[in-house]
């Protein structure tokens, strides 16, 4: 996966609605559920132009 997309936030609800916002408005695929930073307090997610083979545990593989 060449390019990847990401989102970083101070809350799950802000990260997850901004991971959907940027999979509607650029045809993108979630890559990386929401999930807190270790250490940060940060939410952060990822997504990427081409769908990944399989999701597991939140993370594409």
């Amino acid at each position: 996966m060449a390019t990847v997309f990401t989102v970083q936030s101070d809350s799950e609800a802000e990260c997850r609605v901004e991971l959907e916002r940027l999979c509607r408005d650029y045809g993108l695929v979630p890559a990386l559920l929401p999930r807190e930073w270790s250490g940060t307090g940060r939410w952060m997610a990822r997504a990427t132009p081409k769908a990944p083979a399989e999701v597991h545990g939140g993370q594409a593989v």
